[in-house]
């Protein structure tokens, strides 16, 4: 038989699993983050300990990788000076007549639909270094985002 129409085993067949991608520059955090990794850290140890198949302990243990990572390489971010946003900043800001309250956070901490931004989010990053009473452009808009209250 020729070997075209060989097959050793299905394992020759099955899509490599790759580690989860870790976002590039630094890993910084607030302390809030750093304790919010420490759990989830935490919960997916108890996680492996408890699982008896194996597949599944694969999974969970690709993703501790993940989270040991992201733990050890944690920075928390520096405080932002007084009156100017940073991260770990909450700020009121009013956009296109309507006001919201921004939360600029670590990437592993960010949740937008509950406005909390990673500090990498383009719209954080036009936030950073503004202070209240300042306008700030935004999707090529000038003076799109005015800064209302930074707490």
């Amino acid at each position: 038989m020729s070997v075209a129409f060989r097959r050793e085993s299905d394992e020759e067949h099955l899509e490599p699993k790759f580690e989860q991608p870790i976002a590039p520059g630094p890993n910084l955090v607030t302390a809030r983050g750093l304790a919010l990794i420490g759990a989830r850290v935490d919960a997916i140890e108890a996680a492996v300990a408890a699982e008896t198949d194996e597949e599944a302990r694969k999974v969970l243990l690709r993703d501790l990788r993940y989270w040991h990572t992201r733990q050890t390489t944690a920075e928390l971010a520096p405080e932002p000076e007084e009156g100017e946003v940073g991260i770990g900043s909450s700020v009121r800001v009013r956009m296109n007549g309507a006001e919201r309250m921004i939360v600029i956070v670590g990437g592993d901490e960010a949740e937008p639909g509950e406005d909390r931004l990673a500090f990498s989010a383009p719209l954080a990053r036009a936030l950073m270094g503004a202070a209240v009473g300042e306008t700030v452009a935004f999707a090529g808009k000038a003076d799109a985002i005015e800064i209302v209250e930074i707490v």
